[in-house]
């Protein structure tokens, strides 16, 4: 899953960013309101986390523009402000939901965890691929009834896959899917990280299941 953080305190940005990246999450941060809101419209995200005191643009205007260009993704509020009527003018601007600063970053996390869960389609509580199962509440992953312990960033990596199964992924998508908006795309971190999955879910079994399609990407397939 990919979030988009706008929030113009840098050490606030990159505290979130860190948190919700060891989560497993791939994060973007805008630092003012144009530059959110430009981001926002690329609709590659799927949950904003959107401050109201901005530069150039504060929350609130980011937020009434982006409904009214009919950009549905859920926007989690970030303010100092407490008051009723202030919680009320930005759920009736278009917010998802709201949360007041200071806050517990574990509560921030179970909010982006709501309102991805709100948001998704019935799915199959579980991820299956011939004898490799993948479990996304419980964050676990098992293959022919044996646990395999994966890091957030190898579970992400695994979890796209799954829910991709037999398509062709490049590096750039899952860059884009799995780390950030402005990672470097000539980096070798996927195959890296494709050779840290291949030993853990791969070796010593059979079927292989993760496969290169040479000048492309890789697949995951029990073919």
């Amino acid at each position: 899953m990919r979030l988009l953080v706008v929030e113009d305190e840098k050490k606030v940005a990159s505290f979130i960013k860190q948190g919700l990246e060891e989560e497993g999450y791939a994060v973007d941060v805008a630092l003012d309101g144009e530059k959110g809101l430009e981001m926002a419209l690329d609709r590659v995200h799927d949950l904003i986390i959107l401050d109201i005191s901005l530069p150039k643009m504060d929350g609130l205007q980011v937020l009434k523009k982006l409904r009214q260009q009919r950009v549905n993704i859920p926007v989690l509020l970030l303010t100092v402000r407490a008051t009723i009527e202030d919680k009320v003018l930005g759920l009736d601007a278009g917010a998802d939901d709201y949360l007041t600063k200071p806050f517990a970053f574990q509560e921030l996390v179970a909010r982006v965890r709501a309102l991805m869960r709100r948001r998704a389609e019935p799915e199959p509580a579980l991820l299956r691929v011939a004898d490799l199962l993948l479990d996304p509440a419980r964050r676990s992953v098992s293959r022919g009834g044996e646990k395999i312990e994966l890091t957030a960033k190898e579970f992400a990596l695994l979890e796209y896959f799954m829910r991709n199964p037999g398509r062709v992924l490049t590096r750039t998508l899952m860059i884009e899917h799995v780390w950030s908006y402005d990672f470097d795309t000539m980096t070798n971190i996927v195959d890296v990280y494709i050779n840290y999955l291949r030993k853990k879910i791969d070796g010593g079994r059979e079927p292989k299941l993760i496969h290169t399609v040479r000048g492309v990407g890789y697949v995951l397939k029990a073919e």
